[in-house]
């Protein structure tokens, strides 16, 4: 009976320190992300004081210093980083779609992190319409990845987690950090995981307001739209926003499969010529819009939602083009924080045409009908939304509007472009390791 009895001890010991090993790991990942997403967001603000700093001195510098930075990322990105490319989500879904080790580390490893954080801040230091959350993302994938290599045992959910854990430390919205792994990411609950990944994203949350405190993206904007006429705005923005996000995604999954023509053919063969044509029309963009639509626009949509401060009528159309301009390019860089740019200027053209609603209702409607169309992640879309302006009483039109905005979307691009780009990714590396199957890692 002693030999069955120790030998039980000894099978429960082990379970056990496995289990506190799983939890280690996934903490620990979780501060790493939150510590990594702190610091690219800090930087980030530097990179963008620095290109206005420029622009003070010299109004015309960006005609020479945007075209050469898209070149020169490009030209780092396909020579010392690749896969670094893009807003890095695409990378991280088919990171986890993949079985073979070796391939999920040409998609998230250290070396591209490195090269995700150096590279984003380029584009945003010669003023790229790009954001930092989506490379987020893939720096938390890698990291989780990097520090799962270290374990012994394989660790299942360690790429989700790390993804979302990046989402909620770069913008202070845990519930969308939750909700982005469950809806993006892995388009189901798994049970199994879901505690762990719960775990590094408090962890990397906790990390995130321990050195920069806590905060709402956007600020606080608590504005609330009256029964009645104003509600009609809610279907308004949800059609306008989802057609444009929908239109902005079908360029990008266009433009990135390649267009069957012989522009489409020297495009692809001329990766660095086109880098400079995408730089020269982001510059030019920004003329136009009085140097507003350069960087993420967070500045410009804070003021507008905290202060009131109006926002030309041309911000979101000029913002609309120099972001397509930037993620056609091939530099890396995100495309949250400006597609929510892009929305807040359609709400701020939509309120014209309804004088008697608050301004920040109509603009938070705008934002969350046109980021719902791009990712075609609904719930993700009006969960943080929400979460950054930190206006509950807009629930049920953001959720409505972001449901009207995913419906209208896919009539004009049929599939997420997150989930459209990952499948390039899917196809070259399936081709380069082999068949794969559903992994969970």
């Amino acid at each position: 009976m002693k030999p069955l009895r120790a030998g039980r001890y000894l099978r429960l010991a082990k379970v056990t320190s496995a289990r506190w090993q799983r939890r280690t790991i996934f903490l620990l990942g979780g501060i790493a992300v939150g510590a990594a997403a702190v610091a690219l967001a800090l930087l980030a603000d530097r990179a963008q004081a620095a290109f206005a700093l420029l622009l003070a001195k010299s109004h015309y510098a960006t005609l020479l210093v945007t075209p050469a930075g898209f070149t020169l990322s490009v030209y780092l990105t396909n020579r010392h980083f690749q896969n670094s490319q893009g807003s890095g989500i695409p990378q991280a879904i088919a990171a986890r779609e993949l079985t073979a080790q070796t391939a999920r580390g040409r998609l998230v490893s250290i070396r591209i992190a490195v090269g995700k954080i150096l590279l984003t801040l380029l584009g945003l230091l010669c003023g790229a319409s790009v954001g930092r959350e989506g490379p987020t993302v893939q720096v938390g994938a890698s990291i989780m990845f990097a520090i799962g290599r270290m374990s012994p045992r394989r660790q299942p959910g360690l790429i989700l987690a790390g993804a979302a854990a990046g989402v909620a430390a770069a913008f202070n919205t845990p519930l969308a950090g939750i909700v982005f792994g469950i809806e993006e990411m892995s388009q189901s609950f798994e049970v199994r995981t879901s505690g762990l990944i719960i775990a590094a994203v408090v962890a990397a949350g906790l990390t995130s307001v321990a050195l920069i405190g806590n905060y709402t993206y956007f600020g606080t904007n608590a504005s609330v739209l009256a029964p009645g006429v104003d509600w009609l705005a809610v279907p308004f923005c949800g059609v306008v926003g989802g057609l444009l996000g929908g239109a902005f995604s079908r360029i990008v999954i266009v433009m990135a499969r390649g267009i069957p023509t012989a522009l489409g053919r020297a495009v692809k063969s001329h990766p660095l010529p086109f880098a400079f044509v995408c730089g020269v029309g982001v510059a030019l963009c920004g003329l136009a819009s009085g140097d507003l639509v350069f960087g993420t626009g967070y500045a410009q949509v804070r003021g507008m939602l905290e202060s009131g401060v109006p926002l030309p009528w041309s911000f979101g159309i000029l913002k609309f083009a120099a972001t397509t301009l930037s993620t056609i390019s091939g530099i890396p860089g995100g495309i949250f924080s400006p597609s929510l740019a892009v929305g807040a200027g359609l709400g701020a053209n939509v309120a014209h045409l309804f004088p008697a609603a608050p301004l920040g209702a109509i603009v938070v409607l705008g934002m969350v009908s046109y980021f719902a169309g791009v990712v075609q992640a609904p719930i993700t879309a009006f969960v943080i939304v929400t979460e950054m302006t930190e206006n509950h009483n807009m629930v049920l039109p953001l959720m409505v509007a972001s449901l009207i905005a995913y419906a209208t979307s896919r009539l004009v691009c049929p599939e997420g472009v997150y989930h459209a780009l990952a499948k390039g990714f899917l196809r070259r590396e399936t081709a380069a390791s082999g068949p794969t199957t559903r992994a969970a890692f």
